[in-house]
């Protein structure tokens, strides 16, 4: 396998990311033709980034690899359900317990705060590893929440190879992207040329 390739790759969103950031996650490690990824976590710079660009985080969170690390990691959770789901398939209780322990890691609401200057507040503690938590607790209820929606009978993984992203389907459109439908119709239309030979 090539090494993944670090930047953007210039796709849109796929169907279904702007109204769910588990499928934005899901789709953050994208295969290209020729064997090549781009992975838009592959640092820690990224990752905080892509957190940022999504309201999970501020632009100065002080990503670590080990935090970079946790968001990969539970991507690879979430597309491991989505395809069991995509595919009628029974889910990998690993991944269930991790989206799972990422919902359950951070409270639920602000905490109080006191302190001698401002007096009795409520708030949310913001050291980096406290960021992280809270954007792994968001981003796996809201997995959690496509999962079990009726929008899950509409999950589906892009229907042109080489392409790793996935989508909700509207209509025939299987595709993630016009990109890859184009290939997918080149492709069909290759092989009935070279079926007819």
């Amino acid at each position: 396998m090539k090494e993944p390739v670090i930047g953007q790759p210039g796709l849109p969103p796929a169907q279904g990311e702007e109204e769910h950031l588990s499928l934005a996650l899901a789709n953050s490690a994208i295969a290209l033709p020729g064997g090549h990824t781009v992975d838009l976590l592959g640092t820690p710079v990224q990752a905080n980034r892509w957190l940022t660009e999504r309201g999970l985080a501020p632009v100065d969170a002080g990503m670590r690899e080990t935090c970079a690390a946790q968001l990969r990691s539970l991507r690879e959770q979430i597309r491991s359900l989505f395809a069991s789901r995509a595919e009628g398939l029974p889910a990998l209780p690993a991944a269930v317990r991790a989206i799972n322990d990422a919902m359950t890691r951070v409270p639920t609401a602000p905490l109080l705060q006191w302190d001698d200057k401002t007096g009795p507040h409520r708030a949310t503690p913001h050291p980096t590893t406290a960021i992280v938590d809270h954007a792994l607790a968001v981003l796996a209820a809201d997995a959690a929440d496509l999962l079990t929606a009726p929008d899950a009978e509409r999950l589906t993984a892009c229907g042109s190879a080489p392409c790793n992203r996935y989508l909700l389907r509207y209509g025939r459109r299987h595709w993630c992207s016009t990109r890859c439908g184009d290939r997918a119709r080149a492709a069909r239309a290759y092989a009935r040329r070279t079926t007819s030979r």
